[in-house]
């Protein structure tokens, strides 16, 4: 059942825009004190992509739709999207440039509007076709980056990735002569989901957010996944709107938190703490957007049903943390201890400004001279020069930071050569921390939300170290 009173109407003084206007939803959201959740859901069938966004909108929380791509879209390949089509094979999320403009103008009738934006989701490193693609159907939401967009995720030179997205968006930003007000979200927050230092995807985040400005976007979000530490969360998330206010004063922009994307915990519990420790953190740092995971993610994809679960779970657990954050006592924005990140990101994205004005030639001279380097990272176009680690508290750490213009300004451990038992303890240590939280709720398994420190990765069980 819709609750109406959760879906707010464009802020006064809002930009007049069409329907489902991304930016002015969630500014509006925000201004009334409401976090915005929002699900990955992608699905093959227009009927069933239909009624995920429509169980997404009668969700008792503010929400915003969700349409993820499939992978052969998202690298290019329309011919097997065609072929699996015809043979009935079902895809890993929907064929939005396979599709007639018409069949995806079905899904949306009467579900996109004011009260309900929609945004696509790819992965892409060269999306016009998509961003044409979307802006037929009457979409003007989307999100990537020119960087967060390839390294991860293939081969394509960062050089052709950076063309691309700069033509995706002088494309988005024509809209507004139709009266649209496009919006584009970083992925820059999220690279490699996990194992790298927050002050390196603080940086990218804010780069590409510079780049999409350079390019013609008025309406922005910055993204930043939770990570392995929620301390070190906050202070990274204080560190991105610091930056975001010097650096982007003129844009409408928000800060979207992502749910864990690294190993998830494995009991239903366990998925269930992390879910709400990620709503809390988005509202102690004044994040106005939230995108979720479901209890199912450690196990398979989960139904449309799990989707809205965790979307009502997380509104649960920020309307929670809104209630006891406007205290007197306690501020809806605390402060929080400086341990250099935002220092970090500065030298980094100051660094990259310094190569040239210009993001779309600055940014690949940037990797090319290993100012900016993604540990753990094999794409050709990155040095792989740095290294991180979880020190005993479950911080994220430099090890190595190669030719990062970091010097002087990290401390960095020397702590033994990783090797892959490591590796792997590190990956999991969420998954274990939040599991063990869930089958021992007593103070030293606790999350930090509610004031406790994380165990150190000496009281987890089984860490194979």
């Amino acid at each position: 059942m819709t609750v109406p009173t959760r879906r707010p109407t464009p802020a006064a003084g809002a930009r007049p825009s069409h329907p489902g206007s991304f930016g002015a939803f969630v500014s509006a959201a925000r201004a009334a004190g409401r976090l915005v959740v929002q699900p990955r859901m992608g699905m093959s069938d227009p009927r069933a992509m239909r009624a995920g966004l429509a169980a997404t909108k009668a969700a008792d929380a503010t929400t915003v739709g969700t349409i993820t791509l499939d992978s052969y879209t998202r690298v290019g390949d329309q011919t097997a999207a065609r072929r699996a089509l015809a043979e009935g094979v079902p895809l890993n999320g929907y064929p939005l440039v396979t599709y007639d403009t018409a069949v995806t103008r079905s899904v949306l009738d009467g579900i996109q509007d004011h009260t309900f934006p929609v945004q696509v989701r790819h992965g892409s490193a060269a999306p016009q076709d998509i961003v044409a693609a979307l802006l037929l159907a009457g979409l003007d939401a989307t999100e990537g980056g020119p960087v967060s967009y390839c390294l991860p995720y293939g081969r394509t030179p960062l050089t052709a990735s950076v063309e691309n997205w700069a033509r995706s968006c002088e494309l988005l930003a024509r809209t507004r002569d139709h009266g649209a007000e496009p919006h584009l979200e970083t992925f820059g927050g999220c690279m490699m989901g996990q194992l790298c230092p927050p002050s390196l995807l603080v940086a990218l985040s804010v780069l590409e957010a510079l780049f999409f400005a350079q390019h013609g976007l008025r309406s922005v979000s910055l993204s930043y996944a939770q990570g392995t530490d929620p301390a070190q969360d906050e202070e990274a998330l204080h560190a991105l709107r610091r930056l975001a206010d010097v650096l982007l004063p003129d844009l409408d922009r928000h800060i979207v938190v992502y749910t864990y994307m690294g190993v998830y915990p494995r009991t239903p519990d366990g998925a269930r703490l992390l879910l709400e420790e990620s709503a809390r953190l988005a509202v102690r740092t004044g994040a106005a957007r939230l995108i979720v995971k479901t209890a199912a993610e450690a196990h398979r994809i989960p139904t449309v049903r799990e989707n809205a679960a965790a979307l009502e779970a997380a509104a649960r657990a920020a309307e929670t943390e809104t209630a006891q954050a406007e205290t007197p006592s306690r501020p809806a924005v605390r402060p929080v201890p400086d341990t250099g990140i935002h220092a970090e990101a500065s030298a980094l994205v100051q660094a990259v400004l310094e190569i040239s004005p210009d993001l779309g030639r600055a940014l690949p001279l940037a990797f090319e001279r290993g100012y900016l380097d993604v540990p753990y990272c094999l794409h050709p176009d990155n040095a792989q020069r740095t290294r991180s680690y979880l020190d005993t508290d479950g911080r994220l750490r430099w090890s190595a930071i190669g030719s990062m213009p970091l010097g002087g300004i990290v401390e960095l451990a020397h702590e033994p050569r990783l090797t892959s038992g490591g590796l792997l303890s590190a990956l999991r240590h969420v998954e274990q921390r939040f599991d063990a939280a869930a089958l021992d709720p007593s103070p030293a398994h606790r999350p930090l939300g509610d004031g406790h420190r994380p165990p150190t990765r000496a009281a987890l069980p089984e860490e194979g170290r």
